[in-house]
């Protein structure tokens, strides 16, 4: 099985590169983000079309968290235990969306950006991170041995070379100490990504700005992630980032990373053909 996830930058707009980039990655899971629909708005025949069932959870034309399966999806959750809300009175975003795909808890998450460091933004993030850890925490106690994969953007670069250029980025969110370590909490608690090791840095990045030419100046953050759990990491047999759907008209900003199971490489299908696999 192969699990994937993917920013899409608007489900609507990217509905063409969505079915194309599924038949080439043929990937039994993805999890997408910022799909940027309400539900009733959401293209969901490129999913079905193609023998995907999905689940989408959109409130307005920001945000918006869906997962597609051909596994199997079941026990749909819309937000994680204590999530909270944002503004004054605070409303609850559609931010996470869990289900139960081949018997993996997947959950589809698009952590708040945080905008700037004082702005109140940044601090709904950091409550939102600690609020998931708490819910992950208390999911292993229940049951050590869940397989549960944590995916999606993060808008989190856990390290200096996950950054083009740190220098860029002095006083700007995503790369902040409490950020950071906010991540760490979610690595100690027992959800690790899975994805560096297959794909090791400097220079390995899941987001290009499309301003000022970024990515074809290879100036990019890698802020997408799969963290697993101790019973699905044991799993892991490969993983991806595939640049290539970053190219060419239509893009998203950010490109989809792929985790393989059980002697999958976790490369999408055409690149497996391509190397003779």
């Amino acid at each position: 099985m192969r699990i994937a996830t993917w920013n899409v930058n608007s489900a609507r707009a990217r509905v063409e590169r969505i079915g194309a980039w599924l038949d080439r990655s043929d990937v039994d899971v993805l999890a997408i983000q910022e799909t940027k629909a309400r539900d009733d708005q959401f293209p969901a025949a490129v999913f079905t079309d193609r023998g995907y069932e999905v689940a989408h959870h959109g409130i307005s034309q920001w945000n918006g968290v869906a997962i597609a399966s051909r596994v199997g999806l079941e026990e749909v959750r819309v937000g994680f235990p204590g999530q909270p809300g944002y503004g004054d009175p605070e409303e609850a975003e559609a931010r996470a969306i869990g289900a139960t795909c081949g018997g993996v808890q997947v959950w589809s998450l698009y952590v708040p950006n945080g905008r700037e460091i004082d702005h109140p933004h940044y601090a709904y993030k950091l409550r939102w991170l600690q609020a998931l850890r708490e819910a992950g925490t208390a999911a292993l106690a229940a049951d050590p041995d869940a397989q549960i994969a944590y995916v999606g953007d993060f808008n989190i670069a856990p390290q200096d070379d996950d950054v083009w250029d740190m220098a860029e980025f002095d006083g700007l969110t995503h790369v902040t100490e409490p950020e950071r370590e906010a991540f760490r909490a979610l690595n100690k608690a027992g959800f690790e990504d899975v994805a560096r090791a297959y794909t090791p840095g400097p220079g390995v990045y899941t987001y290009w700005d499309y301003k000022g030419l970024a990515f074809p100046k290879r100036r990019g953050m890698r802020i997408d992630f799969v963290l697993a759990s101790p019973a699905l990491r044991a799993r892991v047999s490969g993983a991806s980032v595939d640049r290539e759907e970053r190219k060419g008209k239509g893009a998203s900003d950010h490109a989809p990373v792929i985790v393989g199971l059980d002697g999958e490489e976790g490369l999408p299908r055409d690149k497996k053909k391509e190397d003779g696999a």
